[in-house]
């Protein structure tokens, strides 16, 4: 398993739809993954520190698993079919470890609010994670075009547009999109 962040949540302008955009701890490969504007929208409250006026879905799933003396150890995306995700819930109850099936989104936002780690399946990583190149080249060469790049058969042709989409987003580091913890 290896060990990701939530680095944003992006919008795309021309369908509104939400990107989950999850980064490897180590290194600069992301993964994106769309997700509903709902669940966009916990996520981000959560990690930047607003609480809902009443308890959101996610809020309440977590006091359950509190007032019944249970614990979330950490969340997995553990695979991906057809370009859908799935996610695992791992929780810890009277010394039992319980996996519950998730949607990623959902797991995520809980993952946020109970602060546990986020890991992600090698074999997830490696069919849709994305390497974001350095715009900047430090050993003053030339940068590659589109021509000087290796020919990458994708993994699954259903990804090739999203990772198209997914290519045309800036995700650098932006101070002003989302509050640093």
């Amino acid at each position: 398993m290896i060990r990701v962040t939530v680095d944003s949540i992006r919008v795309s302008l021309l369908t509104q739809h939400r990107v989950v955009v999850l980064r490897e701890a180590d290194s600069r490969k992301y993964l994106p993954i769309w997700i509903g504007a709902f669940e966009a929208d916990a996520i981000t409250l959560a990690i930047q520190g607003h609480p809902p006026q009443r308890p959101m879905t996610h809020d309440l799933l977590k006091t359950v698993f509190g007032e019944l003396g249970a614990a979330i150890s950490h969340i997995v995306i553990n695979d991906i079919h057809d370009s859908t995700f799935y996610a695992r819930i791992i929780v810890e109850q009277a010394g039992h470890t319980i996996e519950i099936d998730a949607r990623p989104s959902d797991a995520i936002a809980l993952a946020v609010r109970s602060e546990v780690p986020i890991y992600v399946e090698e074999h997830v990583l490696n069919q849709a994670g994305v390497p974001l190149e350095d715009e900047e080249n430090t050993d003053n060469e030339e940068p590659q075009t589109a021509s000087d790049e290796p020919e990458k058969e994708p993994a699954d042709e259903g990804l090739t547009l999203f990772r198209d989409f997914i290519n045309t987003l800036d995700l650098e580091d932006d101070e002003g999109g989302k509050e640093k913890k």
